[in-house]
């Protein structure tokens, strides 16, 4: 009788980067470890350099050169953190895929408990974060109305406190690679794939070394992309506050009429009349806005362009990646 042959799964980790020499060796080492207490699985760790400016590629081509688990991917420039996630999960060939951010504030030792819940049954484990150390209060207070915010308004329920820190199953992956979309916010697509999901709470560190790559204004940019990928809502909003303008604008005209027609006294100034043209005239600019930031994301999607460019792939076989939506496919 033939003794068949078991194959040892993959776990693919995928770790984007942008400017993080100061932590980068670190989060090497740390992986390391993680990956040297993995007991009958197979690892490889795919590191996606979003255009950094500073050593991070040529740290992360050393450490290509010395450990045959470690995969680059190097954009043309600076797509954007989500984007770079995506080339991540394009490229994992493994039968389950974890996203981790490179500094360090989500432990890799915590992926130990989300390979046990994967191997439970569970299609994705999305880490909640119960304690968010080295963050200032204001982040702290918008991250935790933004989550809320959102829930209320998207179609379908996204976990709260959550980040892109996860494991997902082949399954849950070649769905994703499916999604064409271009304004992508991964945690949100995860979650309206379906598929088996479970919450599991961890304490998120402080971060090891370097800045926040997520400044106000990127954090608002990340917020609109969130709502407006899973929502209609703000459509509706401002329908709700052109009818309530209406509405105002119908009792301010029955209250001049009532007293033009009723009584000796009627409006002579300019404030009723100033108040309601720009009180309107806001709603209007707030609609069109709304209406605007639809029609950009439809206008960004007809032109078809490329999600992202890979200036390289380094560690990858002569197959290359499992999948990649890059133009340029240059394999070293």
């Amino acid at each position: 009788m033939d003794i068949e042959t078991i194959k040892t799964p993959l776990l693919s980790v995928v770790i984007p980067c942008f400017n993080e020499e100061e932590v980068i060796g670190e989060t090497v080492k740390r992986l390391n470890a993680f990956c040297s207490e993995l007991v009958n699985l197979d690892v490889e760790l795919i590191f996606v350099d979003d255009g950094s400016h500073d050593r991070t590629p040529e740290l992360l081509r050393s450490f290509a050169a010395e450990d045959s688990r470690i995969r680059l991917i190097l954009f043309a420039r600076n797509f954007g953190h989500q984007i770079a996630v995506t080339a991540g999960i394009d490229a994992a060939s493994g039968d389950a895929v974890v996203l981790i951010d490179a500094d360090l504030q989500d432990p890799p030792e915590v992926v130990h408990e989300m390979i046990a819940k994967w191997r439970e049954g569970y299609d994705v484990v999305y880490g909640t974060r119960t304690e968010r150390p080295g963050e200032s209060a204001f982040k702290r207070a918008t991250a935790r109305g933004f989550y809320r915010l959102l829930n209320r308004l998207s179609d379908v329920p996204i976990p709260l406190d959550t980040g892109d820190f996860r494991l997902m199953s082949r399954s849950v992956v070649d769905t994703l690679n499916a999604m064409p979309e271009r304004d992508r916010f991964v945690r949100g697509m995860v979650s309206w794939v379906g598929f088996k999901q479970i919450a599991l709470p961890y304490k998120r560190a402080a971060r090891f070394a370097g800045e926040s790559k997520y400044p106000l204004r990127k954090m608002l940019r990340f917020a609109t992309d969130g709502i407006l990928s899973f929502s209609t809502k703000p459509l509706q909003v401002s329908v709700g506050l052109g009818m309530l303008c209406a509405a105002l604008a119908l009792a301010g005209i029955l209250y001049a009429l009532a007293l033009r027609l009723f009584t000796n006294m009627w409006v002579e100034g300019w404030t009723a009349l100033m108040i309601a043209v720009l009180f309107i005239g806001g709603v209007q600019l707030i609609s069109v806005g709304i209406l605007g930031e639809y029609v950009g994301r439809i206008y960004s999607e007809v032109k078809n362009r490329p999600l992202y460019i890979v200036q390289e792939y380094v560690g990858f076989n002569q197959a290359g990646p499992k999948m990649s939506r890059s133009p340029v496919v240059v394999y070293k």
